[in-house]
This record gives C-alpha cells, sequence and structure tokens, in this order.
C-alpha cells in the first residue's frame, strides 16, 4: 500500500433515504482513504443527522436544498475532491450493497496505471449469476448491450453498477455539468470518458443485499435509458467517425447504412407489387432487391468489427497530470 499512500483519495457517497445503513458504511471505509464527501440529496429520512454525529475527522458532509438524483449528487462529491486536491475520487452508494472493504482493489489498477477508470461488476464469477434472479440476469444483459453500443466499451458488463472510482485529472477532461442527474449518470459517464479515450477496467464484485428498498425502479428508467442510450451513440458516432476522424469505418457506416435500408424498402415493394398483380418477381429484380441488403450488411458488420477494436486501451491520466 506504499504506493496508494503517496495520493490523496476520496470518497464520495450519495445519501438518499440511507438513515438505518450509512453508519455501517462509513465504519467500514478503510484507513487509506483521506477524505470521505457524503452528499446529503434532500434525503427526507434524517440521513444528515446520522452523518453528523459520525466522530470519523474525514467525514464531510453537503446538502443540496432540493433533490436532484444520484448523478447530481456524485458530482457534486467529485467538484469537492477536486477543489481538494483529490487524486482519485471512489464512489460508492450508502445502503450498504457495496463493500468498503473493496476500495484498494479499485484504486489499484488506477495507481498502477492500467487505466483510468474502474467500475464493479457483479456477474464476473458464475455462482452469483447463478443465484440472481432471471429477470435481473435478462435485464442486466439489454442495457448492457445498449451501453455497449451507446458508449464504445464493448468489453465491459454491469454497466448501472455504482461502485466506481476515476483519477480526478480525467474529471476535469469531462463536462460534469453534462451527465445526467440521475440513474442514467454511471451509462452517461462511459459516454463521456470514451469522449476523452479514457481506459476501464471492470472489477469482481459481490453485492450485498439486505432488507433495504431499492429506489430504481423499472417502469421509470425503461424509456429515459432508451433515449439516453439513442442519443449517445448518434453522438459517438459523429464525434469519433465523421468529427474528429473520417476512415475507413466511417466510409462503411456512410454506405451500409443507405444500402441496407435501399434493399430492405425496394424488396418490400416489389414484394408487394408481385402480390398484387398475381405473379412472381423475375429473378433480376429478386438480385436487385437482394444485392444492397447484402452489401450493406457487410460493411455495417465491418464498421461493427472496427468499433469493436476501437476500445481505449492506453490510460490518459498520467499524460493529463503527469506521472504518479
Amino acid at each position: 500500500m506504499t504506493q496508494e499512500q503517496q495520493i490523496k483519495i476520496a470518497v464520495v457517497i450519495p445519501c438518499y433515504k440511507v438513515a438505518q445503513t450509512i453508519e455501517t458504511v462509513l465504519s467500514s471505509i478503510p484507513e487509506c482513504i483521506d477524505q470521505i464527501y457524503c452528499v446529503n440529496d434532500a434525503c427526507p429520512d434524517g440521513s444528515l443527522e446520522v452523518i453528523r454525529k459520525n466522530k470519523d475527522p474525514r467525514v464531510k458532509s453537503v446538502s443540496h436544498k432540493t433533490n436532484q438524483g444520484v448523478g447530481s449528487a456524485t458530482v457534486t462529491g467529485y467538484r469537492l475532491a477536486i477543489e481538494e486536491g483529490m487524486d482519485i475520487v471512489v464512489k460508492i452508494d450508502g445502503d450498504a450493497q457495496m463493500d468498503p472493504s473493496l476500495i484498494p482493489l479499485f484504486v489499484r489498477p488506477i495507481i498502477e496505471g492500467e487505466c483510468d477508470y474502474t467500475k464493479g461488476n457483479r456477474f464476473y464469477r458464475i455462482d452469483d449469476v447463478r443465484a440472481m434472479p432471471s429477470l435481473r440476469l435478462f435485464g442486466n444483459a439489454v442495457l448492457s448491450f445498449m451501453t455497449k453500443m451507446s458508449s464504445g466499451y464493448w468489453n465491459l458488463f454491469d454497466p448501472t453498477n455504482g461502485y466506481i472510482a476515476i483519477h480526478t485529472s480525467i474529471l476535469k477532461e469531462i463536462p460534469l455539468q453534462k451527465l445526467s442527474k440521475r440513474y442514467f449518470f454511471e451509462s452517461d459517464m462511459l459516454f463521456r470518458l470514451n469522449t476523452v479515450h479514457a481506459v476501464i477496467q471492470d472489477i469482481p464484485m459481490r453485492a450485498l443485499y439486505g432488507e433495504e428498498e431499492s429506489n430504481l425502479k423499472i417502469s421509470k428508467i425503461l424509456f429515459p435509458f432508451l433515449r439516453g442510450h439513442a442519443r449517445n451513440f448518434i453522438k459517438r458516432i459523429f464525434y469519433n467517425y465523421f468529427l474528429r476522424d473520417f476512415n475507413a469505418a466511417s466510409i462503411e457506416l456512410v454506405l451500409g447504412f443507405p444500402l441496407l435500408v435501399f434493399g430492405i424498402i425496394f424488396s418490400l415493394c416489389q414484394w408487394g407489387n408481385a402480390i398484387e398483380a398475381g405473379r412472381e418477381a423475375s429473378a433480376g429484380t429478386v438480385m436487385l432487391g437482394a444485392l444492397p441488403v447484402i452489401l450493406g450488411l457487410q460493411f455495417l458488420l465491418s464498421f461493427l468489427q472496427y468499433d469493436i477494436r476501437s476500445v481505449p486501451n492506453v490510460p490518459i491520466h498520467n499524460k493529463l497530470k503527469g506521472s504518479i
């Protein structure tokens, strides 16, 4: 831990309805942490009073006048960490579902220069996966695929995991004011990290499920998540393949999508005309419809292969701040 003691590490804890668990979380945070920022997001259950009674000198509390969401509370903590000269910031929740003793595992890859950002992955161990409800597994698989497409990090899983650590030099490169303020925060962060080519690493972990009630409701986040992923996907493709660069993959996308759409529309129209006229389509007509579809799919698959190979793999925080 000698190397870890040479840099300043902070923990940010968004607090909302965690009065029953926050003391347990605070008492479990390891000694290698320099500051603990508890951000009270207008919590109605007395969480702030519990935090203020804590005797740990590292604990600092700040409050939002109105509830702004977990993303906004995390950003408030990030800003405090930057202002006070922290080097790495770890974000955990206050509901005691994240084991604070794992913090050294999350910060070590950043300290050793392996990556710029780490996040938890609850689906790494097969035994843990078997114990999870089928609906949770399916939902996470769908969310993970959408996040891979919108963020460009095809090597990651469990995108909504809130156990994360990041070097503050990377935070300074991200427009914090534009990050999603609520539950889309983690997914939106991945998109922003891709725009600066940050390297991300998954950290295997186990979630600690107790009797606490989750504030996350699938019915409330489904459409906002779909809208957010679609928006970020379009932005990422435009930024990476047309605004900041234009390469062979850009041409493949430009050709592939129109060819595929034209082939499908043309084929459907000809099929409809043939049925209406009571005749079979000619071989030439079939080929004229099939060829654009085949070419379009081939171009898009080549683009996808290029995009997957383009996952950032060279950490940048040392370049931004200097060697640690």
